[in-house]
Formats: C-alpha cells, sequence, structure tokens
C-alpha cells in the first residue's frame, strides 16, 4: 500500500476524521463535566451561605455571633480550600472559618441587592483563586437596622482538579474507541473496494482471452465505470474487425494478380523464356508469402484471442518436425527432438504452428548437418532450437526479429519469418530470444505460458 493508493487515502482520511471526532467529542466531555461539576459545588456553596445566613445573630452587646458548627470539616482545616466569612458593615466586625487562618477574603465594594446571591472569583490564601458567592442580610435590632455580608468561598482548584481526573479517566476509554472505530473504517473500506478490484480481476480476464466482456453484476457506482468500459472494448473490436477485413480485402485483392503472373510465367516458360519466367514466378511466390504472412499477422496483433485456446506444444513441434523432413533441404539434416508426451500452452493451434514453423524453416535454412529441438515445462513452456550452422554475429543479435531484416542476402527469403515469430510470441504474452552456441550455430528460445 503506496502514498498513491485508493486505500492509503480513505484509510488516512478517516484517521484525521476519526482523531478529529473523537477530540471534539472528548473537549466537549470534559467541558460538560465541568459545569456539572462547577453547578454541584456552586449549589453546595449556596446550601451553606443559607446556613450560615440562616444561624447569624447578634448578641445582647451588639456583637454578631455565629455559634453552629457546619457538617464539612474542611471548614475547621487551615487553607483546605473551603472557607466561610461574616462581616458587619457598620461595625470593623469580622468572623471567619478556621480555614481561613490569618488571611481575609477582599470582598469588593459594590452594590448588594438584598437577598440575593452574589457571585466572585477572588484570590484567596497561599495563591488560591476563590469562587465566591455572597449575601447581604440585614438584621433589625432595637438599636437600628445592621447590614451584614455573609460569604462562602471554594479554591477553584478542586474543580480543576476534578475535571482534569475526569479527563486522565476517560483517555483509556477514548483509546478504545477510536481503535474500534479505525478497524471499522479498514472494514468498510475494505469491503467498499471490493468492487474496484472485481473489476480489475474482470479486466485481467478480458486480457487473457476467458471473457469478452464485464458483468453488469456491480454496484450502482462503478456501473458507469464498468459501462464506458465495455463501450470502449466494443469500440476496440469493431475497429480490429474493420483492420482485419481491410487486410483480407486486401490480401484478396491481390491473389488475383497473382494469379496471374503465376499463369504469365507458365506461358512465358512455354515460350522459351524460361530465365523471365522463373524471375516472374519467384515473384509472385515472394508476395504470395508475404500476403499470407500479414494476413497472420493481422490476427495475432489484433488482441483478440480465442477464449479457452490451448495447443499441445509438443505435438505441434512433431507435425512441423515432419513436414520439415519431407523437404529436399530437411531430408538432409539428422533431426533431435526431445519433447515430453503432453504440454499445452494458452495459444490457438494455427498460431502455435505458424510459430514453430518460422523458426525452424530459419533452422532448416542455416543447419550444416544437425537440428535439435527440446521442450520442458517450469512454471512456464520453453522450446529450444539449436542448429549448426554459422551462427550469427553478437553485435547482429537484436537486429533478429526485426521485419523485413535479413542478415545474408545470398539465402532466399523475405526476411518476415522470425518477425512474424516474434509477433506471435508477443501476442500470447511470451518471450522470444536468440543466442550463439559456443560450438557453432545458433540457439533459439521461445518461452510460452502454460495452459491452466
Amino acid at each position: 500500500m503506496t502514498r498513491r493508493s485508493l486505500r492509503f487515502r480513505l484509510l488516512v482520511s478517516a484517521v484525521f476524521a476519526v482523531a478529529a471526532a473523537l477530540l471534539i467529542a472528548g473537549i466537549s466531555l470534559v467541558l460538560m463535566f465541568e459545569q456539572h461539576v462547577e453547578r454541584r459545588l456552586v449549589s453546595e456553596l449556596e446550601t451553606y451561605l443559607n446556613q450560615i445566613t440562616a444561624s447569624v445573630q447578634l448578641s445582647n452587646d451588639g456583637r454578631i455571633a455565629f455559634r453552629q458548627d457546619l457538617p464539612d470539616p474542611r471548614f475547621a482545616q487551615p487553607l483546605s480550600g473551603l472557607y466561610w466569612q461574616i462581616q458587619d458593615e457598620a461595625r470593623p466586625t469580622l468572623l471567619r472559618s478556621r480555614s481561613l487562618w490569618d488571611t481575609i477574603i477582599e470582598l469588593p465594594e459594590d452594590q448588594l441587592t438584598l437577598g440575593s446571591i452574589h457571585e466572585h472569583v477572588l484570590p484567596g490564601p497561599a495563591g488560591q483563586t476563590l469562587a465566591v458567592r455572597e449575601r447581604q442580610i440585614i438584621l433589625q435590632p432595637d438599636s437600628g437596622e445592621r447590614r451584614i455580608r455573609v460569604a462562602v468561598a471554594l479554591d477553584k482548584a478542586h474543580l480543576i482538579e476534578a475535571r482534569n481526573a475526569f479527563a486522565t479517566d476517560m483517555l483509556p476509554y477514548l483509546t478504545m474507541v477510536a481503535a474500534v472505530l479505525l478497524l471499522a473504517s479498514w472494514m468498510q473500506i475494505r469491503i467498499g473496494l471490493v468492487p474496484l478490484d472485481a473489476v480489475r480481476r474482470g479486466v485481467m480476464g478480458i486480457r487473457s482471452g476467458a471473457t469478452r466482456r464485464l458483468e453488469r453484476t456491480y454496484p450502482d457506482e462503478v456501473m458507469p465505470l464498468v459501462d464506458e468500459m465495455n463501450g470502449l472494448l466494443d469500440a476496440q473490436e469493431q475497429a480490429i474487425e474493420r483492420a482485419r477485413a481491410w487486410t483480407a480485402d486486401l490480401a484478396h485483392g491481390l491473389k488475383t494478380p497473382l494469379m496471374a503472373l503465376s499463369a504469365d510465367s507458365q506461358r512465358l516458360r512455354e515460350e522459351g523464356n524460361t530465365s523471365i519466367a522463373d524471375d516472374v514466378e519467384q515473384l509472385a511466390e515472394t508476395m504470395r508469402r508475404r500476403i499470407d504472412r500479414e494476413l497472420i499477422r493481422a490476427r495475432v496483433r489484433s488482441g483478440i484471442q480465442a477464449r479457452g485456446a490451448r495447443a499441445d506444444v509438443s505435438e505441434a513441434v512433431a507435425r512441423v518436425v515432419r513436414t520439415l523432413k519431407r523437404t529436399p533441404r530437411g531430408s538432409a539434416l539428422a533431426w533431435s527432438v526431445d519433447a515430453p508426451v503432453r504440454i499445452e500452452a494458452p495459444i490457438l493451434a494455427e498460431d502455435l504452428t505458424e510459430l514453430l514453423g518460422n523458426i525452424l524453416e530459419n533452422a532448416t535454412k542455416w543447419a550444416e548437418e544437425t537440428i535439435s529441438v527440446s521442450v520442458s515445462e517450469n512454471h512456464v513452456i520453453q522450446i529450444t532450437v539449436e542448429d549448426d550452422g554459422p551462427g550469427v554475429p553478437a553485435d547482429q543479435l537484436g537486429s533478429l526479429g526485426l521485419r523485413g531484416v535479413r542478415l545474408d542476402e545470398q539465402k532466399q527469403g523475405s526476411g518476415l519469418g522470425l518477425a512474424i515469430a516474434l509477433d506471435i510470441v508477443e501476442a500470447y504474452n511470451g518471450d522470444l530470444s536468440f543466442r550463439d552456441r559456443p560450438q557453432g550455430g545458433l540457439v533459439v528460445t521461445v518461452l510460452l505460458p502454460v495452459a491452466k
């Protein structure tokens, strides 16, 4: 899976999407928890504020008195973070919880509404930041009304600690959720890309000749691609058929003039012009061979192979060798054939015969005494043809198989045989190579796939 892979891109997108979603969810949950805890703490502070307010009274000498013990022990623990304070505006009287120790909460000089609760965030002892809830009450003794400010405060660090503890406890669960979501995303990506893999296999089937079209059984999102590919295949097949028909028409159109040339050569021979007749007849034969081979070339280069095509290589070798042994040149050579009983290649029988015929004809043309043919199978089918002829210079081996190239003009031929062989091998996903024999001669190696 590379960076250009669609699966990689979708997975990276899923990672970022899951990370962003969980980050937003985590922050939202922490904020909700913080607000919930803050409401609970504020409610607790207001409860203490109500208890203190209900218990404040004036003593006989006019002083503020508050003797009720609050249930939370933090009020008695110095610098515990939970405090209360009672302040008389008329007299410099101040009561406070033991937890404040020797400090005072500096309440702001604001206008307080009787009965309502005011909220403040003020500095506290030991550098603490306090959430303060304050209420003003009026006591009305016989000597006149007295305004009293009652305040309770809580260190906001408790809220921050609770929030951080919640976030820490929530992290493993978010990690587990992320893992589950990423696994689900990976499975979704794999399932979602299955149709594309099916398209790839379908194209492989078309390329191998097993099928001719993509089936119409894909999801709706993939069907436009499938329809376009099938349309392209239809257009390509029509173009190939038109080209093949044009080639066939051209070849058949030339056969009539060739037959006329053959008749003219025969008439010239009867009139005693043997030399001219031979030249005309050789020219007609060369043109006929070119036409036949162009028809073969048009077929194998069309890109359309018969579905399920297969041919027995050993049988084809034996058949071509038997035919060449009946020729004047082939009957004078010693043939050595080593081929198993049956090895099948995914190739049309006529194309395999044409392939072997061109290679063995070339070997027959150049061999001095012997030709050796061997067939073996090891993941691929290997056909090796060796002759004991003059061979080919190393600097000219790369020219073999080029269309119309003849390395020796003294031998008859058109230079098309090995080129046609190369066309056939390439059409069936094979390989054709040439090398010199150490003891002299040429070795031609053909590799073909094994029929499944």
